[in-house]
């Protein structure tokens, strides 16, 4: 089961940490990825992590503001948001799979069979 948290309001230009947490598994050997979703669209691929924490990769919309990471020892993740912008607004989702996570490979939602419930980022002044 992974449950995220860390979800709010918050102004544009603020930031936030979301993180999303693992019990009854152990993450290390899974990519993780973070997803969003708003109303009436297609669900993003924002960033992943690769099993062993040494490649990450995000989405062109999101490079420079957002950093992904792990904890093995919390077996957990977390994705940091600094500069938030309006759109950025959705419902996070964490996701864990052992799909590769490649700077070349899309990160597609098909790809991942492990989620989390969500976690709602508001940026709005």
């Amino acid at each position: 089961q992974l449950v995220e948290s860390g979800g709010a309001l918050v102004q544009p230009g603020g930031s936030l940490r979301l993180s999303c947490a693992a019990s009854g598994f152990d993450l290390d050997a899974y990519a993780i990825a973070w997803f969003r979703q708003v109303p009436g669209k297609e669900r993003e691929g924002v960033s992943c992590i690769n099993s062993g924490g040494g490649i990450t990769h995000y989405v062109d919309s999101v490079k420079g503001r957002f950093t992904i990471s792990r904890d093995k020892a919390k077996n957990t993740a977390s994705l940091q948001m600094n500069s938030l912008k309006p759109e950025d607004t959705a419902v996070y989702y964490c996701a864990a799979d052992y799909t590769p996570c490649l700077e070349a490979r899309p990160i597609a939602s098909e790809d991942y069979y492990n989620w989390g419930q969500g976690t709602q980022v508001t940026v709005s002044s």
